[in-house]
């Protein structure tokens, strides 16, 4: 573990462990707050700010806020004395780092590009963020949850959120700074970070599986068969389920709405799914469209 405990001590690490253990506690702490409502909910009892329509800010929130801004100066002032600033070299532009990373908040990004097309990984993924994180008070119609912590009224809201929030971006966070070493190749926290150390995956696209070009006619047909059954499939099995089982909510959400959401959450499981095919399979791509600059999927 000594590798591993040089990475995360580094002077430009320290910020990113600090940020992981805070997100994880205070996303833990309202976790806790909301089964501690749900607990006086199911037991009758009123839940402060359930039913308040002007709600005072100025001590539970304003007060609070200017002792922790406060104490995160004076945290900031003793850190830039005691820590120094991790500046390097000037910059050679005949020497390129290996590997050349992005800041941390673009690492996501930059581990997306393992497992996918970079206009994928780079236009499209972080588009549907944005459009879905827009989308979010337009497709809400649940009136329950506003004002307190809950999770028994908001869970698939919840589960899915947290989901993204933490695997989807924090983890690859994560994997990017401490996971990926030089040539942005995998490191386990026992591994020795090796400049000179080459692997060799000798990766494949789906089709190529059962012996079929995933460039030719015959695993184009088929690759875009499982990519479009996916979207089909993933479309219309929650439609079916509900329509079966919770007739109203669909009448209540609408068919925009529910094409909105659908769309977005298979779109983002889509995700883990490409990667579990890429680490463990060893699978490239889906389908491959070499027309139009070669689309890959």
């Amino acid at each position: 573990m000594n590798p591993f405990i040089e990475i995360i001590t580094q002077p430009d690490n320290i910020a990113i462990v600090i940020m992981v253990i805070m997100v994880s506690f205070f996303m833990a702490w309202a976790f806790l707050q909301a089964f501690q409502n749900d607990k006086l909910l199911a037991s009758g009892l009123p839940v402060e700010g359930e039913n308040d329509s002007f709600v005072d800010t100025f001590k539970p929130l304003v007060r609070i806020e200017l002792i922790i801004s406060l104490v995160v100066m004076v945290a900031l002032t003793i850190w830039s004395i005691a820590v120094d600033a991790p500046l390097e070299e000037i910059a050679n532009p005949t020497i390129t780092p290996n590997p050349a990373k992005a800041p941390w908040y673009f690492l996501g990004l930059q581990e997306l590009l393992v497992y996918f097309d970079p206009w994928l990984a780079g236009v499209v993924l972080p588009s549907l963020i944005v459009v879905g994180l827009l989308a979010i008070p337009y497709i809400d119609i649940n009136p329950k949850g506003n004002g307190y912590y809950t999770f028994s009224e908001r869970k698939y809201s919840i589960m899915i959120f947290s989901f993204g929030f933490f695997v989807l971006w924090l983890l690859l966070i994560v994997i990017g700074v401490f996971f990926r070493g030089p040539g942005w190749l995998w490191y386990w926290p026992w591994q020795e970070w090796d400049h000179a150390r080459v692997v060799f995956e000798p990766t494949r696209d789906l089709t190529s599986i059962i012996g079929i070009d995933s460039r030719s006619i015959p695993g184009i047909i088929i690759g875009g068969v499982v990519v479009i059954s996916y979207l089909v499939g993933g479309m219309l099995a929650p439609y079916y389920y509900w329509k079966k089982n919770n007739p109203e909510l669909l009448q209540k959400l609408g068919m925009i709405r529910y094409v909105t959401i659908v769309f977005l959450f298979i779109t983002m499981m889509s995700i883990p799914i490409k990667m579990v095919l890429r680490l463990v399979f060893l699978v490239k791509y889906v389908w491959i469209i070499p027309w139009f600059g070669g689309i890959n999927f």
